[in-house]
């Protein structure tokens, strides 16, 4: 099913990359978890992929803590991949111009709630493993700018008598370990954090959005922008509903962690058949 308009998610990635270090600090501080989880694990990766890299920042901080010989940096968007470390490649999540068994580690830094077909994709990541490689990605759940999705949806709603999807569908927890296991990862592990951003307002919440490249890229958006009265009524309704004592206006981001081996080869049959 296709759900997102990936070509609108590329253009979106390419109009973000000249200012997205003034609005990179979820990508920075996602990419500061991914390599404390990494560190734990203790051997070493020659060959890693940055799959969905932005500017790269996982993937520097990876080879650099983990030894990596060859670092693949791959992007939808070609302004965000030049912007990496090692070798850029422009590529889609939803179909890797990689041979199988060609890494020995593939990190994926808040990229993979994008695609449309996220089965798919998992299992494209297993096979570019070789065996006993190691998979490790963050993506935004489920419950990520629940406070802005319940607000535009009230506003509209009540200014125009109906309201539109507005935000993208995420994954939630069950769906990320489901998933691992269906793409067939071994001792795959699936958790969840919760980020929580202030705002002065909600406009400065959606400027943030559109700097990381991150505003809503449905298939079925309306084409036409939203009212002037809407946003100023989910303005209002944010402030009443979700204003700290402070006044500033908490933005959750719902990060889902996965983590999974590639199986080693199973062991030839030692079983003697008789005519």
């Amino acid at each position: 099913m296709t759900v997102f308009d990936r070509a609108l998610v590329r253009r979106r990635r390419d109009r973000a990359a000249a200012g997205f270090a003034g609005h990179d600090f979820l990508f920075a501080e996602i990419a500061e978890n991914l390599v404390e989880r990494l560190q734990l694990v203790r051997r070493s990766f020659p060959r890693a992929l940055d799959l969905g890299c932005r500017d790269g920042a996982a993937g520097r901080r990876a080879a650099a803590a983990k030894g990596v010989d060859l670092l693949v940096s791959c992007d939808l968007s070609g302004a965000l991949a030049a912007r990496a470390a090692g070798l850029a490649v422009i590529a889609d999540e939803e179909a890797l111009p990689f041979t199988e068994s060609s890494f020995d580690l593939v990190l994926s830094n808040l990229s993979l709630h994008w695609v449309n077909d996220l089965p798919g994709a998992l299992i494209q990541i297993r096979r570019l493993l070789r065996p006993e490689g190691f998979f490790l990605g963050a993506m935004l759940g489920g419950e990520t700018l629940k406070e802005l999705r319940q607000c535009l949806f009230e506003a509209e709603l009540a200014i125009t008598g109906g309201a539109a999807p507005r935000l993208s569908p995420f994954a939630t927890l069950a769906d990320a370990g489901q998933l691992m296991r269906r793409a067939g990862f071994a001792l795959p592990v699936a958790d969840v954090e919760t980020i929580t951003v202030t705002y002065a307002d909600i406009f400065r919440l959606m400027a943030d959005l559109r700097g990381m490249g991150e505003t809503s890229a449905l298939l079925t958006r309306p084409r036409a922008p939203l009212r002037r009265s809407v946003l100023l009524e989910a303005a209002r309704r944010y402030s009443e509903s979700f204003a700290e004592p402070g006044g500033r206006l908490p933005a959750t981001f719902q990060i889902l962690h996965v983590a999974g081996w590639a199986p080693e080869p199973a062991p030839p049959s030692t079983a003697l058949e008789f005519p």
